[in-house]
Parts: structure tokens; C-alpha cells; sequence
């Protein structure tokens, strides 16, 4: 299974992040380019208790529902409705300049993935609290279904 705790797969990540173009094609859903690496961006800062999500879980999500995300060998579904917090049309950062929010993203994966952090892994929005090696899964999970979305 792919983990950002492996430097291939990291790498493989960031390689992806770089080419992606401000104008490439959705694929589906609504975000743009531009919008998803900043809810990209918000989603990590959510993970090292940067920025605040209001709790939306329960015992089935916190439980099936992350076994299921983190574990089964399938895609992520489309679809799924992004919370406020990292929703760029609600309280989600607001894209400013995209190679500036492109970096901004590249170095957060860099500090979210270090060993030596400088933060404490919040609990996941839906998925409550995870392990280092469950943030990491989730880390390389979530990037890889928005670059699909815009065929990076």
C-alpha cells in the first residue's frame, strides 16, 4: 500500500504536484485546479492541528469507514462532500497565486511527512484519531485522488 512514509511514494506525490498545470482538465467535481491545492493545503494544516474542522464523525465512520479508506484496494470515491473548513468556496483558503500556493503545498507535505515534527497530529475530521502511519496512508490517498481529478 502507498504511504507517504515511503520516499518513493513521497516523491511520486510531489513529482505529480509539479505537474500539475493551472489549466488541467477536471476530470469531475467542482474545484479547479487552483482550489484543490489549497484545500489540499488546508486538509494538512487540519492534520497538524493548524487549522481548525469541526468533528463530523461517528462510531461507523471513525471505524468501518476508515478501515475501508485506508485499507481496501480501491480508489477513493468522487463525490464525497468537502467540509467547510477546507472548502474553498466556504472557509477554505482562498487561492492567491498558484505557483506561490503550489510551493506553499510542496512544503507542507515536506513538514507533514518530517520526522522530526514540529506539531501534534490533530484527530481526523471524520476518521478521529490516527496513528502516524494512518496519517501518512491518508496523506498519500487524499493527494492521489485530487490529482486524478485533474489527470496529474
Amino acid at each position: 500500500m502507498k504511504t507517504l512514509l515511503n520516499a518513493n511514494d513521497k516523491a511520486e506525490i510531489l513529482s505529480r504536484l509539479l505537474s500539475l498545470r493551472e489549466d488541467s482538465p477536471r476530470q469531475w467535481g467542482k474545484m479547479t485546479p487552483h482550489q484543490m491545492i489549497c484545500h489540499l493545503s488546508d486538509s494538512y494544516l487540519i492534520a497538524m492541528g493548524e487549522r481548525e474542522a469541526r468533528w463530523a464523525g461517528n462510531f461507523v465512520t471513525k471505524t468501518v469507514f476508515k478501515f475501508v479508506a485506508l485499507s481496501a484496494p480501491m480508489k477513493w470515491p468522487k463525490g464525497v462532500k468537502t467540509g467547510p473548513a477546507a472548502d474553498q468556496e466556504q472557509n477554505g483558503t482562498r487561492p492567491v497565486d498558484f505557483d506561490q500556493d503550489q510551493q506553499r503545498l510542496r512544503a507542507l507535505i515536506n513538514r507533514f511527512t518530517s520526522e522530526q515534527r514540529d506539531f501534534q497530529f490533530a484527530p481526523h475530521p471524520i476518521f478521529g484519531e490516527m496513528t502516524v502511519a494512518e496519517w501518512m496512508r491518508w496523506g498519500y490517498l487524499h493527494a492521489d485522488h485530487h490529482f486524478r481529478q485533474f489527470g496529474s
